[in-house]
């Protein structure tokens, strides 16, 4: 191995595609390792964690968990701060992130259509407004971004969320269950808007 290389599933959502944004807008070039889901079960006992995403360095162990990633990504590309205050409050959101992601897949797992439809509109008009405010509430900066004019990963991680809501993929969940927050709905925009990312997915 000559290079990193970030193993995901052949999608472009969630956890891997926030890392593989890192990597991208950083300039790194990597191996993008896809997997289709019928691999996945062989790979699953080989991996850390028994998940993905996992990201491979030349003469390193394997390292899963996306916020782990993300982290290091930034810090070594200059994506995250410096200052050691400022960069625990950014991995705070990141983490607030997975308790989103926590909150909603169980309900991608329900069978049952009534029963799923009443656990997403229950996020919708709970759960989710709820979630908005707080990260509303935490970025201080006067933007575009979550620490102020530069993209960092913690950006990537919030557009990657609030993209999969205005998608309007969510069944039962509103596209614009988020727009009551400008300042997040700012960074979903900024980072959309980004030459970078854009690059990402012209390429595809």
């Amino acid at each position: 191995m000559n290079k990193p290389k970030l193993t995901y599933f052949d999608a472009p959502v969630s956890r891997g595609e926030e890392c593989r944004l890192a990597l991208y807008v950083a300039g790194v070039d990597f191996d993008d390792n896809r997997v289709k889901s019928a691999a996945w079960p062989a790979l699953k006992p080989s991996t850390p964690f028994g998940s993905m995403p996992v990201l491979e360095m030349p003469g390193q162990p394997p390292l899963a968990q996306s916020n782990a990633i993300l982290t290091l990504i930034g810090r070594l590309h200059g994506l995250h701060p410096t200052d050691l205050f400022e960069a625990a409050r950014h991995e705070s959101v990141m983490h607030y992130v997975e308790d989103l992601r926590a909150n909603v897949s169980p309900t991608l797992r329900i069978a049952d259509a009534a029963e799923k439809q009443a656990a997403r509109e229950k996020l919708a008009t709970a759960f989710l407004p709820t979630w908005g405010k707080n990260v509303e509430k935490n970025i201080l900066s006067e933007g575009p971004f979550f620490g102020g004019a530069s993209l960092q990963v913690v950006d990537l991680k919030l557009y990657m969320t609030v993209r999969w809501f205005k998608s309007g993929v969510v069944d039962h969940v509103p596209a614009t269950v988020f727009d009551a927050f400008p300042k997040l709905i700012r960074i979903h925009d900024a980072v959309r808007d980004h030459a970078r990312v854009q690059a990402w997915y012209a390429r595809r």
